[in-house]
């Protein structure tokens, strides 16, 4: 069963921690990044889509102008009671659950898709994978994205990076390279894959949404650290962030696999 908090090199984690910061500075995804389900046909109009993770409903919420009918699940009440918030405060019609990937429950057959953004690496595999291959019709898709910044090819994100590890040296979310996707060895006889797509991205940030991004990753606000300690971290980025234009990008990397079910 997929834990509320996690691990991360020894160390506890819980998003649920850092839901009122991951609802105002974790929706940074640029419309590139939907447009990619959109040209894969996946998410539109007459679809009913499962966004496994959903957090405070990035995903379900940025995609609701394309038609399909979303459902967003995720394990942290936290997290979903944002996810209300905010669709709501927007008008859409979006349903979410709290429920883990691992014990979520719906009738065999019901989705045309099922997404997980940015949280399959947190999945137990064993237990997830089925449950999603049932839930799914025939013929229906199962997609993993995932974007993350590239520490080794852009200065400001090495930097927050470094002052992360500098009060978290446990945290283990940094430090990505570009890496090619593989046909996984856990598809079995439930999927095959699709589509893949890899890509850079140039992110906008200000210098308050960039720390307010950094702030919501499980190395500072979602992670175990004292109050003192995020503190701390938190008066010496705002100082590192007064030393940069109002304005930047972050260079990103993003992959999509795109699985279809046997």
């Amino acid at each position: 069963m997929q834990k509320l908090s996690h691990i991360d090199n020894g160390k506890q984690f819980d998003w649920g921690l850092a839901s009122e910061n991951y609802a105002k500075y974790r929706d940074i995804y640029p419309a590139e990044f939907y447009q990619k389900l959109i040209g894969l046909g996946l998410c539109v109009k007459g679809q009913s889509v499962l966004d496994l993770g959903t957090g405070t409903g990035v995903l379900p919420r940025n995609m609701y102008q394309f038609g399909a009918k979303f459902v967003g699940a995720d394990i942290s009440e936290n997290q979903i009671k944002q996810a209300i918030k905010l669709s709501k405060s927007s008008g859409l019609d979006i349903d979410y659950v709290v429920t883990s990937a691992e014990t979520f429950d719906f009738p065999d057959k019901t989705f045309d898709v099922v997404t997980a953004c940015q949280c399959f690496m947190y999945f137990d595999k064993s237990i997830a994978l089925p449950k999603i291959h049932r839930v799914l019709k025939e013929n229906g898709h199962f997609v993993i994205l995932f974007m993350a910044w590239l520490p080794f090819e852009d200065e400001i994100a090495k930097t927050s990076e470094d002052m992360v590890l500098k009060y978290n040296p446990a945290w283990t979310g940094g430090g990505l390279r570009r890496y090619e996707l593989e046909t996984p060895e856990w598809l079995g006889n439930m999927f095959e894959v699709a589509n893949t797509i890899t890509y850079d991205i140039k992110v906008p940030f200000t210098r308050e949404t960039w720390h307010g991004r950094i702030k919501a990753c499980r190395g500072i606000g979602a992670s175990s650290l004292s109050s003192e300690e995020i503190a701390a971290w938190e008066r010496e980025h705002k100082s590192y962030m007064e030393s940069l234009p109002e304005t930047f990008d972050i260079l990103h990397y993003a992959t999509v696999m795109d699985l279809r079910a046997k």
